[in-house]
């Protein structure tokens, strides 16, 4: 089908099938999981959208530019009831972990699965107020400086010395967000509250990435503990970019996860 205008979010619908929901984190857009719908074409009816503020979706109107885990969730939930798509599987990585987390929690009704990358419940409260600030840069410079320090902190050593394809895309994604709606994804992650695990009673798959800093292994080990039906790989040499960074493995890992929880 393509790309179409949905709930205001620019939002990219292929393949027919069991529903499957990729949500993207800050800094990423629908193009953030290419790798894995190529794996997956022909199997499932996936839905991609870029989050308000993110790639090609607008900052929602009337509200100052502001953005909230609630609204994000809330748009994702609208999404779904829009196209039809009750017991999707919920596909996220880093920031869209929190939101499939959310959704899980609310309305488990809406959810088959999760599979999250790069997962973390909320950011750690020292990690706030840098996020904050950052969002601010972002509105105030733009995000040339923000590109080039996040490719270095969140992905592995690995990545940016022998696959520059991986870290070439990691970086123009963040060059090509709009300074606004990154800083306002930054602020709204910054004040992200977790969902309560103990409520999510689907089958969750959980990858992260050994030298990944925003979403470490003892994180997601936390996360598959409180969990009542999940599992948890780390991927070695591997950072935050689960997705990108690994391409292959990860969707390996989804293509057999989401094969047997159909």
């Amino acid at each position: 089908m393509g790309t179409q205008t949905i709930e205001g979010l620019a939002v990219e619908v292929e393949g027919a099938g069991d529903p499957v929901l990729f949500v993207h984190g800050l800094g990423g857009t629908s193009n953030s999981w290419t790798p894995q719908v190529l794996a997956l074409a022909g199997r499932y009816r996936m839905i991609r959208p870029d989050l308000p503020g993110s790639g090609r979706s607008p900052l929602p109107a009337g509200q100052g530019g502001k953005l909230t885990v609630d609204a994000l969730v809330e748009k994702l939930e609208a999404l779904l009831g829009v196209l039809g798509a009750p017991r999707a599987h919920l596909v996220g990585h880093s920031m869209g972990t929190i939101l499939c987390q959310h959704l899980a929690a609310r309305r488990p009704s809406l959810v088959r699965s999760l599979a999250l990358f790069g997962p973390f419940p909320e950011p750690p409260e020292a990690n706030r107020q840098g996020l904050r600030e950052r969002g601010a840069k972002a509105r105030r410079e733009g995000m040339a400086e923000i590109a080039e320090a996040t490719l270095q902190a969140s992905t592995a050593a690995a990545t940016r010395s022998d696959n520059p394809a991986a870290a070439a895309f990691v970086r123009e994604s963040l060059m090509r967000q709009p300074g606004e709606g990154y800083g306002a994804t930054c602020e709204a992650l910054a004040e992200a509250k977790a969902a309560d695990l103990s409520l999510i009673g689907c089958p969750v798959l959980l990858m992260t990435g050994d030298e990944d800093r925003v979403a470490p292994p003892a994180t997601v080990r936390a996360m598959d503990q409180a969990l009542k039906d999940s599992s948890a790989t780390v991927l070695g040499r591997c950072g935050h970019w689960t997705p990108i960074e690994k391409a292959a493995e990860c969707s390996r890992e989804l293509g057999s996860f989401l094969a047997r929880v159909r």
